[in-house]
């Protein structure tokens, strides 16, 4: 699922790029889109990641490639409707964890914002209220 999810934002990131070329653009074509998960937003998740250094991940952490997968299928998930907890809880598909490291649930929801608030900034009041209801944040 995730490979299937990084594909289709690859895809329709590479559909905007094309689309931008056209020489008639409008007034909200000009502007730079908030949610835009190109390299900017990558770079700018991963710098805010390692500068956390996350406890979680003291003797083995995800790679830089494994980190990056998280935000775009998070982005998609929340705009689709699905929960905080439906990413983060149990059984979750979206859960920061891979062969070999792991995050606690408190950096994992930390991570979650870091996601949000470089990938898709207009969710971040939404996960923030959610995890707010919940006593998390």
């Amino acid at each position: 699922m995730r490979l299937g999810t990084l594909l289709l934002v690859g895809a329709l990131a590479l559909a905007a790029v094309g689309c931008s070329d056209t020489a008639e653009t409008t007034d909200a074509d000009a502007k730079p889109s908030q949610s835009a998960s190109g390299p900017d937003a990558g770079d700018k998740f991963l710098a805010k990641v390692h500068a956390r250094q996350f406890e979680s991940w003291a003797k083995s952490g995800p790679t830089d490639q494994e980190l990056l997968m998280l935000p775009p299928e998070w982005c998609l998930e929340l705009k689709d409707g699905h929960s905080v907890d439906h990413l983060l809880g149990d059984n979750a598909s979206a859960y920061p964890i891979g062969p070999g490291w792991g995050t606690e649930r408190p950096e994992a929801e930390e991570l979650l914002m870091l996601g949000v608030t470089t990938h898709c900034p207009e969710l971040r009041e939404q996960v923030i209220n959610e995890m707010q209801q919940a006593g998390l944040y």
